[in-house]
């Protein structure tokens, strides 16, 4: 079969690799859809350190194909949507309702293989690991039975596939970990797939000013498509002034960070209110660290906040935000701005980085 492998650093191949079956707790899907997701690019750029040779792709929906022994929550024909961090359901943190945090997940994550240490791909004799055990730019891949949620029949695969990371991320930033009431002012640093997510999550939260920070004018433009009342260049000027000057001088009730860079997370921090709440959602670099004033951390009582996978139940909240867009309140279709087939995949990452898409997805 055909799946995205990047080999050694900035260098993307599509190639013929090997599947193995699915073992015990496993899930073999015919793959019909993968978002191109800039955790992806940041694996092939190096951004984000991972063993090579991987697999990429982590923001996938297909339909199951072959299900291991004691697997009992899909079958043969279920469409399903895949997450990135399996979730056991039985360790410490999914106990205190953290699944997002699960342990048998961070294994995942941290080797890209399964929870044994084993993998299901290779080239010839050559393992390849797979990113979270997913390898969703592929044409099957063979997943853990609890990275699978089972959706609806009548699914739009192509729509849900988003759920799987952007949208979960970006919703659940701002349900779960910041847990907003409605009629709060909020800044959104980033605009892409995700910044898009918070700020749609803030339109249904009820939000009463939404306002937009990137760099790119068709992000921004975007932003206004997805709820953003306001937008603010950030190459125009300092947007920590901009937003002050939006708010009265006061700040943003809640600022959420979907960048991953010390300088927007500081201006995020520093744009919020105090006793407001600042939610860093974007995965930066290991090597940069952020700066804060140790006499205004206690003065100002400002929370800051840290936003893994959007705090997310995926067997609770995948159905959910599917239930959303059903009823017309999310947004999916606007998400998906172009469409790609896996040897297209050079491209949909150059679209990405230029702003022309909210969230490029491959086709299958």
């Amino acid at each position: 079969m055909k799946a995205a492998v990047c080999f050694e650093k900035d260098k993307l191949t599509i190639d013929d690799v090997r599947l193995d079956a699915p073992r015990a707790q496993e899930v073999l899907v015919r793959m019909v859809a993968c978002g191109v997701c800039h955790t992806d690019l940041s694996v092939l750029n190096g951004t984000v350190k991972m063993k090579l040779p991987c697999v990429l792709g982590h923001e996938g929906a297909g339909i199951v194909e072959e299900v291991g022994e004691g697997v009992t929550h899909v079958k043969k024909g279920d469409k399903v949507v895949l997450s990135w961090v399996a979730q056991c359901g039985e360790c410490y943190y999914c106990r205190i309702q953290r699944p997002n945090l699960c342990v048998l997940g961070e294994k995942i994550n941290a080797s890209n293989r399964m929870p044994d240490g084993s993998t299901r791909l290779r080239k010839g004799e050559q393992d390849l690991n797979v990113f979270s055990a997913l390898g969703a730019l592929a044409e099957y891949a063979v997943v853990h039975a609890r990275a699978a949620v089972r959706l609806p029949a009548d699914a739009p695969l192509d729509k849900a596939a988003l759920i799987g990371c952007a949208v979960a991320t970006g919703v659940g930033a701002v349900f779960n970990t910041a847990e907003m009431p409605p009629g709060q002012t909020v800044a959104v640093f980033g605009a892409g797939g995700v910044g898009l997510n918070i700020i749609q999550g803030a339109v249904i939260a009820g939000a009463e000013r939404i306002i937009a920070v990137d760099v790119h004018p068709k992000k921004l433009e975007l932003a206004k498509v997805f709820g953003a009342t306001d937008v603010v260049d950030a190459k125009a000027g300092d947007p920590v002034a901009a937003i002050r000057e939006l708010t009265h001088g006061r700040g943003a009730d809640y600022a959420y960070e979907a960048v991953g860079r010390k300088e927007t997370i500081e201006q995020a921090y520093m744009c919020t209110r105090k006793a407001g709440t600042c939610v860093v959602v974007g995965v930066g670099s290991v090597k940069e660290q952020i700066s804060l004033n140790v006499f205004v951390l206690p003065l100002f009582e400002k929370r800051l906040l840290g936003s893994w996978f959007g705090t997310a139940d995926v067997h609770r909240d995948m159905p959910k935000l599917l239930g959303l867009y059903t009823q017309g309140k999310l947004k999916l279709d606007e998400l998906v701005t172009t469409t790609y087939k896996l040897d297209q995949l050079d491209a949909a990452f150059a679209d990405m980085q230029s702003g022309a898409n909210a969230r490029g997805v491959v086709l299958f």
